[in-house]
């Protein structure tokens, strides 16, 4: 199993009466585990993303989020050809202090 990871997921994706942001793993297309109650399995369509990675953190992973989901969307991805892909979830890893925050944002060709 892969990384924990949160999305926050476009209202296509999302069943009624849902969060717009789940909690997840990322699986083997073939995984056939057991799926714990309340989970499901959801195929996500392949797409281009922009990843942004702050500073290492010692303790608040509040603050090291904030910074770098200001640095996101303050960032406009026309300067490298591509507009974001707001059919597409975001995606955060895990806030691990010695790695840093990662957050991802989909892009497009413009």
């Amino acid at each position: 199993m892969g990384s924990q990871c949160a999305y926050g997921y476009p209202e296509k994706y999302r069943k009624a009466n849902t969060s717009k942001y789940v909690q997840g793993v990322e699986v083997t297309i073939d995984y056939d585990g057991e799926i714990p109650e309340g989970f499901d399995i959801i195929e996500l369509p392949k797409a281009k993303y922009l990843m942004f990675q702050g500073e290492p953190f010692k303790e608040d992973y509040c603050e090291a989020i904030e910074t770098v989901q200001r640095l996101m969307e303050k960032y406009d991805p026309s300067i490298i050809g591509y507009s974001w892909d707001e059919e597409n979830p975001r995606i955060q890893l895990e806030p691990i202090g010695t790695r840093g925050y990662i957050g991802m944002k989909a892009i497009k060709k413009l």
